[in-house]
């Protein structure tokens, strides 16, 4: 399998699980089939399309390629059937998140070094690609920011991006690098998930208010 191929395949995976993650949104707030379909749609291709205008690549991935959309409809239907076996949908919404943030976190980047981003903007394509569509998800849900959680989040996908920008830089393979820093980012948050890992919030100093 080509190198083309495998990262092809990991982004329509990376569009489905956070197509799913966005149609458990829209279960959560017992939307209808077609609410099903807009959410996961966003979820699915909102990052992505920033990222692509913000690198003006000439054309939005989605528009050239209507599979990813496909997958995206694909995705929301079978949530609407399906999402009623599972006795929590938080939880199930939190990892379908945790799984499609570190995908989409290392292949923004990659994508971004294919256009010739210089490093440190590749890594924020990446993290862009990676948070946005949650973001206008949760914001049209009216629903907390997955961004402004306190447990780790964007952090795992700053991981994810730095991860495969040095093994790049070092010569890796596509091939090799990209399983490594996806499961180096997905690892950073499964553990925050399951240990409530916190960055330190930012704590003013005492003193007299004015």
């Amino acid at each position: 399998m080509s190198a083309d191929t495998v990262i092809y395949t990991l982004d329509l995976l990376g569009i489905a699980v956070f197509a799913i993650s966005g149609a458990l949104a829209a279960a959560e707030k017992r939307l209808d089939i077609l609410g099903f379909v807009l959410f996961a749609t966003i979820t699915g291709i909102g990052g992505g399309t920033v990222r692509d205008l913000l690198l003006q690549t000439g054309e939005v991935f989605w528009i050239g390629n209507t599979a990813y959309l496909w997958v995206c409809i694909g995705a929301s239907i079978a949530t609407w059937f399906l999402a009623h076996f599972f006795e929590s949908l938080r939880k199930l919404l939190l990892w379908a998140d945790a799984l499609g943030l570190a995908l989409f976190s290392v292949l923004g980047t990659q994508k971004a070094l294919a256009w010739d981003a210089p490093l440190l903007v590749a890594i924020g394509m990446g993290m862009m690609t990676a948070t946005f569509g949650s973001l206008i998800r949760d914001g049209l849900l009216g629903r907390p920011p997955v961004l402004l959680e306190p447990d780790i989040y964007v952090t795992a996908a700053a991981l994810g991006a730095v991860s495969y920008v040095a093994l790049a830089s070092l010569g890796w393979s596509q091939e090799a690098a990209l399983p490594i820093a996806v499961a180096a980012a997905f690892a950073l948050r499964s553990a925050a998930i399951l240990f409530d890992l916190r960055l330190p919030k930012y704590q003013p100093r005492g003193g007299p208010k004015p």
